[in-house]
């Protein structure tokens, strides 16, 4: 839209319903990937991590991250020294925070409770917290502002083409009333729903990652924290008076909709957690939420789940149907512009240059107590607020995507019958619809941390 395109968005669920508020909520390059080789992946993220901290800031926190090396380890204290240097360079010599390798005595002093009996040292390198469904929320607020029509819980069950159009046939999952969308171009951007859209061309291989969260009482780390299990690298991120701990990689085959956190993959993160931090003796007790979200990655033959490569790939499938598939968080942007740029010389449209790469996101748009790293204040008018400007349908639209409350405040239930309260007001909502939103919240946690799958 801001390029001059007639644009609308439908999603068969809330905003950001999928893995665009189920990630790590980081903003980084990937560290690891510098041991694959993938070179141009980390820069191409890197810099694009600077760009969005320079164009959202309320959304982009600089955090440094704690990488510590131990004796008989994957990595040496100097392999990473150089590697964390050339981290730095690959953002274009301009990261958010400075690299260093840090001495033995230097990470002991940082994590005093770090378990270190082979400690060698470490290296900190700088990546960002965000707030991945704020990021969505706030695009698709920008996007508005600029003429695009965005929809949710609408789902998209079909396309035909014609000599020049696609129709495309909705249905409003609230009132079961369906209709029909004529465009040029249909864009599939559904991430792990992709390759089972009617018409698409993909082919997907989605692995889930599950977080934890804990009160940060229980896991007071100053920094994040890197912690190596095999070739997997997990995080230890301190989120406010929160920790939250993550994230796993596994193959996945149930329900799109609800990939669980299961007993299992609580005790693999917890395990990981307690051997670098023996004397915390995290326990299931001491999670008091969690997220599991699905990566939508690019099939390929063989390797591990970890093996697989995090860039996106833009294909068209036949004329004028774009499969968009793979990638990360911290270059949706970029996969953004990428698209337009392709189906319009594909189109023929005439578009203006893309703007996003020096536009603040949320230029004129209001973003103080009601959109940042951190949940806002549980108050009345940040309700008010969503359910006037933020395509709020739902008790958990607001509790889990637009403010994260349901995995921070101490009392969530209590806190979603006050917000249901307040929502009913704006939306007019009677008494039994009320009890019904609840009473689905509720559920909704209990079938997350209990069920598996």
């Amino acid at each position: 839209a801001q390029r001059g395109l007639s644009v609308a968005l439908v999603e068969q669920y809330d905003l950001a319903f999928g893995p665009s508020s189920r990630s790590s909520r980081l903003l980084h390059g990937g560290i690891r990937y510098l041991g694959q080789g993938r070179l141009g992946l980390v820069r191409e993220a890197n810099r694009e991590k600077k760009r969005l901290a320079d164009l959202a800031p309320h959304l982009v926190e600089p955090m440094p991250f704690l990488f510590p090396t131990f004796r008989g380890g994957r990595w040496t204290r100097q392999q990473l020294g150089i590697g964390v240097k050339l981290y730095d360079l690959l953002c274009g010599g301009r990261n958010v925070g400075p690299s260093d390798t840090l001495t033995q005595s230097e990470v002991r002093t940082l994590l005093p409770s770090l378990t270190s009996p082979k400690l060698t040292g470490g290296v900190r390198y700088f990546d960002a917290q965000t707030h991945d469904a704020r990021l969505v929320i706030d695009n698709l607020r920008a996007a508005a502002r600029d003429g695009a029509t965005i929809g949710n819980y609408l789902q998209f069950t079909g396309a035909s083409r014609n000599r020049e159009h696609w129709e495309s046939s909705i249905v409003d999952t609230a009132t079961n009333a369906s209709f029909e969308i004529r465009s040029t171009v249909v864009v599939n951007a559904t991430g792990p729903w992709s390759d089972r859209i009617p018409g698409s061309h993909t082919n997907l291989r989605p692995t889930k990652g599950v977080h934890l969260v804990v009160r940060r009482e229980r896991f007071p780390v100053p920094n994040a924290v890197v912690m190596t299990e095999g070739k997997r690298i997990l995080f230890a991120v301190p989120w406010g008076d929160r920790t939250y701990l993550g994230t796993t990689d596994t193959d996945y085959d149930g329900p799109l909709e609800s990939p669980n956190c299961t007993e299992g993959d609580i005790a693999c993160v917890l395990k990981v957690a307690n051997r670098y931090f023996r004397d915390a003796e995290l326990g299931s007790q001491d999670v008091v939420s969690a997220w599991s979200g699905l990566r939508p990655l690019v099939a390929r033959q063989g390797g591990t789940p970890s093996d697989i490569s995090r860039r996106h790939k833009i294909r068209m499938g036949e004329r004028n149907w774009w499969d968009v598939t793979g990638g990360k968080l911290t270059t949706y942007r970029l996969m953004a512009e990428q698209t337009v740029d392709r189906l319009a010389r594909q189109a023929g449209f005439s578009c203006g240059p893309c703007a996003t790469r020096s536009t603040p996101l949320c230029e004129g748009l209001p973003t103080e107590r009601i959109s940042s790293v951190h949940p806002p204040p549980v108050t009345q008018a940040a309700v008010q607020h969503y359910c006037r400007h933020e395509w709020v349908h739902h008790l958990d639209d607001i509790m889990t995507r637009r403010t994260s409350w349901r995995h921070y405040v101490d009392d969530p239930d209590d806190t979603a019958v006050t917000v249901a309260g307040w929502m009913a007001e704006e939306l007019s909502w009677s008494e039994s619809r009320v009890a019904g939103e609840v009473e689905a919240y509720k559920a909704a946690g209990i079938r997350l941390l209990k069920n598996e799958n």
